[in-house]
């Protein structure tokens, strides 16, 4: 089953989501974000970083890239799954596949540390492996993560809400650390999965594979 990561000028998470997804069984590739021609994966990544070396803004750049025009129709006509990763998120807020936007942290600083999430929404391919209401722990590292939606309450009752932060690190609107779109065939989250996928990196605990690996069995 085939994966695609997509590489942008300045993504920097690549390999690491490359290295979960052989763990669990996929087809990994890096794709090339001028190269259109997605259809062929499973599973489309839009890793962390920092594309275009987030000028303007992060991700306001990366949306005009090629290939964001074929992963809207992969996603309107529900080909496969996708995920985006801290910059990955912001890019799909800027290409407005996902609602809201990204902004500077509260403090202004870059923030990098383990959060603890409560998982809102557990009935979707990228939840299935948690309880609704579960605290989980994975890593973020973000200058502009902070979640912004005008209708914050929207989105939960169309149970958008995919994680909350319990400590918000970054003034995100009510606690947002990640949503779906719609059709709930896309997740964006600040938080990195990919580096807590392996009970090697940190306290035993391996949280965030379990995203990828609902992932894995819905496509398979």
């Amino acid at each position: 089953m085939k994966a695609g990561i997509v590489v942008f000028p300045g993504s920097n998470c690549d390999r690491d989501v490359f290295h979960v997804l052989k763990i669990l069984g996929f087809e990994p590739y890096y794709h090339f974000h001028k190269d259109k021609d997605v259809f062929k994966y499973k599973l489309i990544v839009l890793p962390g970083g920092f594309s275009y070396g987030d000028y303007l803004r992060a991700g306001a750049i990366a949306k005009f890239s090629p290939v964001m025009e074929s992963i809207y129709k992969f996603i309107e006509n529900e080909m496969g799954l996708v995920i985006g990763i801290c910059n990955g998120f912001q890019i799909l807020t800027e290409a407005q596949i996902l609602e809201g936007a990204l902004t500077k942290n509260l403090n202004n600083k870059f923030i990098c540390k383990i959060v603890e999430l409560k998982v809102i929404n557990n009935d979707t391919p990228f939840t299935k492996f948690f309880e609704k209401g579960q605290i989980i722990r994975i890593p973020i590292a973000h200058s502009e993560g902070r979640f912004f939606h005008n209708k914050p309450d929207s989105l939960y009752q169309r149970k958008l809400v995919a994680f909350e932060y319990i400590d918000n690190p970054n003034g995100s609107v009510m606690n947002i650390a990640g949503i779906f779109n719609s059709k709930f065939n896309v997740l964006g989250l600040m938080p990195h999965p990919e580096r807590r996928s392996e009970g090697i990196l940190g306290e035993g605990s391996k949280d965030g594979y379990y995203i990828f690996k609902g992932i894995f069995e819905f496509l398979k």
